[in-house]
């Protein structure tokens, strides 16, 4: 970076709004002498910051306590951040459902709606499914759809930069769709789109399982699984969008497809859909040895992709989501089976997160999203009552 000079007054004054702003945010409230000694910025710049950005809608003079008013006086003006200035929303697109998340500023959480879909419904209606569950949310939560900053949404496929889908097989004619175009119709503000297992990673180093490992790999293991990884606490997307595609590992040279692994006769288990996989694994729970031995193959299969990522990646953490969450002692068999093909093995761990990681990771990039604007020093920070 090259040094600073006095010669653009308007760019010294944006990097010292979006240091005031950074401060403000990471505690309730705070004084003018407190902001000072926090920034090292001198009081004047600080007070005409703070001015600027009540003007900008995104600071305001907290309430006084009226009780220590009368015991002394009046007490300093405090000032914060307002969360409330605007929202954010994470949204997912499954298979049998669609997602949504209302947050502020903060990344709190304010509401939510899930609704079912068909796994059979065609692209339309299953984008449509969504724009009625997101409009349910925002007029059940007071909230104007001109208030958001963001939308992240996860999904699916592999995803190109612009919101594209480049492949999808999980989901009918999801191949090729401009998913990311199509939803920016119904928001004035960026949707950014993200690949599933990517969007569930960010989710578990946010608020999960991850939180203290910063080189981690997450397993969405569903009937194709997927990974997301995160290198030195950043996601790993590849060149093309299309990293952490495991699912796709029986192509090179394994015959065996989900439907022959997860079958209990002779034949591949078809329909493949999540009810009829669920029932092989309670089958299994109930003793069946059919069944039992379908979904031990389920499980030898993920730990086989599991450590082609290990070897790979190196991580310091393997977080399982998806359906292998939920299988008892899947953890062991996974912790054995790294130890025999990887030179080092990591701790290997459940997610937190559940069913709502993919829409949380969703949620947490509409949140880098807005906090680039916010502490940006290249534009003019703005922000919507």
């Amino acid at each position: 970076m090259g040094r600073l000079t006095g010669g653009d007054p308007s760019l010294l004054r944006r990097i010292n709004s979006a240091v005031v702003l950074h401060a403000l945010r990471g505690i309730d409230c705070a004084t003018l002498t407190e902001i000072t000694r926090v920034t090292g910025l001198s009081r004047p710049t600080v007070e005409g910051v703070v001015e600027g950005l009540i003007q900008a809608g995104l600071v305001t003079e907290a309430a006084a306590d009226e009780s220590a008013t009368r015991r002394q006086g009046r007490p300093a003006r405090r000032f914060r951040f307002r969360a409330e200035a605007g929202h954010l929303m994470g949204l997912e697109i499954g298979a049998h459902r669609v997602t949504a998340l209302l947050a502020d500023l903060d990344g709190r959480v304010l509401d939510g709606v899930t609704k079912e879909v068909e796994e059979t419904a065609p692209a339309d209606d299953r984008i449509e499914r969504l724009r009625s569950g997101v409009g349910e949310l925002l007029r059940r939560a007071g909230v104007p759809r001109g208030s958001l900053r963001a939308v992240g949404v996860g999904t699916p496929g592999i995803v190109e930069a612009d919101g594209t889908v480049r492949l999808g097989t999980a989901l009918p004619e999801w191949t090729g769709l401009r998913l990311g175009e199509r939803l920016s119709r119904s928001f004035k503000c960026p949707v950014l789109v993200e690949n599933d297992a990517n969007a569930a990673a960010v989710a578990e180093h946010w608020k999960g399982a991850a939180v203290d490992s910063d080189d981690v790999v997450f397993v969405l293991a569903g009937l194709s699984p997927g990974a997301g990884s995160l290198i030195g606490g950043r996601l790993h997307r590849g060149f093309g969008g299309a990293a952490g595609e495991i699912g796709a590992l029986h192509l090179l040279g394994r015959e065996k497809t989900p439907e022959s692994l997860l079958s209990t006769q002779d034949e591949p288990l078809r329909p493949l859909d999540e009810q009829a996989v669920a029932q092989v694994f309670q089958q299994a729970r109930d003793g069946d040895a059919r069944s039992r031995a379908a979904v031990e193959r389920f499980i030898q299969r993920l730990v086989h992709d599991v450590a082609a990522l290990v070897l790979a990646m190196d991580p310091e953490l393997v977080v399982v989501g998806g359906w292998a969450a939920g299988l008892d002692d899947v953890l062991e068999p996974l912790r054995q089976e790294l130890s025999r093909y990887c030179l080092r093995t990591p701790r290997v761990t459940l997610s937190v997160l559940g069913e709502a990681a993919v829409a949380t990771g969703a949620l947490r990039l509409a949140l880098d999203h807005v906090e680039e604007e916010l502490f940006a020093v290249d534009g003019t920070v703005t922000a919507r009552s």
